[in-house]
């Protein structure tokens, strides 16, 4: 005849099951510290290469979040290519914002993260909430890859100045290569050429 379960083993099943979500909220580590890494850089070329990496993390989180804007606001003749293309772009967008951020805790920053932070940041002129034009639309789209591509020139020298190849690197080989093309691809929407000329 089977045993009947043990209550008392049922029971501390359960418990031992219970998420324990009410939990004291605690900070490991301050926003602007560093913890030591043996990386073999000086902890002053850490904390410059992480201040600037925050400022430019923060603006490719608005120029990420401003190509999803578009991306749904998008009207006009145009409307399915630059549809398409603005989303295309704000996944690479995507891609950046994650290197960048890792890039921080590697060197034992800490990134920013949250929509407050980075309001509170950037640099980038903040649209309005409501629809703007096409030509609107692309215009502040090349003004913020200005303003990135600025901070990723300037600190790529900074960051090598001071050591930092894995930041210069960084900086270059992604934010800059992935941000120049894109500003090809939207300038190139704002030309005024015509699709059809009339014989004359």
């Amino acid at each position: 005849m089977a045993k009947k379960p043990n209550s008392k083993t049922k029971t501390k099943t359960t418990t031992e099951a219970q998420p324990q979500y009410k939990v004291e909220y605690r900070e490991i580590q301050p926003y602007g510290t560093l913890k030591h890494m043996p990386l073999a850089l000086e902890d002053n070329a850490r904390t410059q290469s992480v201040g600037m990496l925050n400022q430019v993390l923060a603006d490719t989180m608005t120029l990420r979040d401003m190509y999803k804007k578009h991306h749904w606001q998008m009207s006009g003749a145009t409307f399915y290519q630059l549809h398409l293309l603005l989303d295309k772009h704000y996944e690479e967008q995507a891609v950046l914002v994650d290197t960048i951020a890792e890039r921080i805790m590697a060197l034992g920053g800490i990134s920013i993260a949250m929509a407050a932070d980075v309001a509170e940041l950037s640099t980038i002129p903040r649209p309005p909430k409501g629809r703007e034009d096409v030509p609107t639309q692309l215009a502040r789209l090349l003004e913020a890859h200005e303003i990135v591509l600025r901070q990723a020139h300037e600190g790529a020298d900074a960051a090598d100045e001071a050591g930092d190849d894995g930041t210069n690197d960084m900086l270059v080989s992604n934010v800059i290569r992935t941000n120049e093309p894109q500003v090809w691809f939207i300038a190139e929407h704002l030309a005024p050429t015509e699709l059809v000329r009339a014989d004359r």
